[in-house]
């Protein structure tokens, strides 16, 4: 869906049998008996199904054949390339024509808030925008002590030493860190680069022993539907020792584990946080980084426009081509270290700025407002409105007052 896969790689419709397969197949052992979930209203199951994402989209076929008249809502939070789909001949329009043949059942097509995300095929009144949202007191997000902190740092080194990869030197050292899962669009090769200009290049480093220098931290958790993890770990690996021997030192590449507080620290300590995906959809990483006042560096692809306030809260990088915005980035690399007036102010601006629509408030009102609409027997035709703003009119508040919005710039 995102143009990403390697040459020649095909999800081909013997696959989509099998993927079709597999979700009857979980759905008959574990949902559909009487009192779970798919079960039919009548005999003990949900009023209201969510289908989240494409990996098993047969649930939304099976959901409204066993109960017809019960509301579903499919939820796609990926970066669906629609000027990709909606070319005949492309392998992303096969393999959406398949996830289309059960998803246009549901009653709901719920995005993330741009337009482009949503294939031409789904009718513009089914269609509803919600960005992806976090919690602000759970583990990723709760502001943590001193002593937590550097506990978690310590662990974190432990890991570093266990795996023989160099040490996170901070406090001694200030870093630049990415946490995003090891996958083709999240552009870490490009953080390398980037890396590597503003070591070699900026003034802010010239002249300075490495120990003097800022550190890059890459890191995040693997997951379970990233076949890709490994391979991109391994070539950030390679990389740095083929092209960077010199940096390698400063460079930490790590797999985190399940723990959230451990992501909390290191991105808490952070000096400047990076997104350069090739393709996002709305990253929740970006609003945890400004949340917690650090400034964001990323590209200007998908939704990360509407996250970052450019020259504000971080900066939006869009060149002719790589190059350009490999030097971009480390020009903004310079401006966040070397002017500390500047960084102050944007850091300040971030941690002030961070929309409700994005945090447990939003999430909550939205799909409250859903659910509440879709189980009263009330026609929902979100007609591409953003369900915080539907939320909001009903409840009888001007969808412009009160707070920070998001911009509503739908064709980004």
């Amino acid at each position: 869906m995102q143009g990403v896969a390697k040459a020649g790689e095909r999800f081909t419709a013997d696959s989509q049998k099998l993927v079709d397969a597999w979700g009857t197949d979980n759905a008959e052992r574990f949902w559909t008996k009487d009192g779970c979930p798919l079960a039919p209203r009548s005999k003990g199951g949900a009023d209201v199904i969510v289908v989240d994402d494409p990996q098993m989209p047969v649930l939304v076929s099976i959901a409204k054949r066993l109960d017809p008249d019960r509301p579903v809502i499919f939820r796609s939070h990926i970066q669906m390339r629609s000027d990709l789909i909606d070319h005949p001949e492309s392998e992303a329009h096969k393999v959406w024509a398949w996830i289309w043949s059960h998803v246009q059942k549901a009653d709901v097509f719920v995005a993330h808030p741009i337009s482009k995300f949503v294939p031409a095929e789904v009718p513009r009144d089914k269609v509803a925008y919600m960005p992806a949202t976090t919690d602000w007191i759970d583990g990723l997000n709760k502001k943590l002590s001193d002593e937590s902190t550097r506990g978690y740092l310590d662990d974190f080194n432990t890991l570093c030493r266990k795996e023989q990869r160099p040490l996170l030197e901070y406090p001694k050292r200030d870093y630049i860190v990415q946490v995003a899962r090891f996958d083709p669009s999240k552009g870490f090769d490009d953080c390398l680069a980037a890396y590597a200009h503003f070591r070699y290049n900026s003034p802010f480093c010239k002249g300075k022993p490495s120990d003097q220098t800022p550190q890059l931290l890459l890191c995040g958790h693997s997951s379970v539907d990233d076949p890709d993890g490994a391979i991109i770990f391994k070539d950030i690996l390679t990389s740095l020792d083929d092209d960077y021997s010199d940096l390698k030192e400063s460079v930490v590449v790590m797999r985190v584990g399940p723990s959230d507080q451990m992501l909390n620290a290191l991105l808490s300590c952070a000096h400047v946080a990076l997104q350069l995906s090739t393709s996002e959809g709305f990253e929740v990483k970006v609003s945890e980084a400004l949340h917690k006042g650090i400034p964001v560096i990323a590209r200007s692809v998908g939704g990360l426009p509407l996250q970052i306030q450019h020259g504000k809260s971080g900066f939006l990088v869009q060149g002719e081509d790589r190059d350009d915005e490999v030097q971009a980035v480390a020009e903004h690399l310079q401006t966040l270290f070397a002017d500390e007036k500047k960084y102050a102010e944007m850091s300040r601006y971030a941690a002030q700025n961070v929309s409700d629509e994005v945090g447990t408030v939003g999430n909550a009102i939205c799909w409250m407002y859903l659910m509440d609409h879709l189980t009263a027997d009330e026609a929902l035709k979100p007609q591409e409105r953003w369900v915080w703003d539907l939320a909001k009119e009903h409840a009888g508040s001007d969808v412009h007052a009160g707070g920070v919005r998001l911009p509503r710039n739908l064709t980004t």
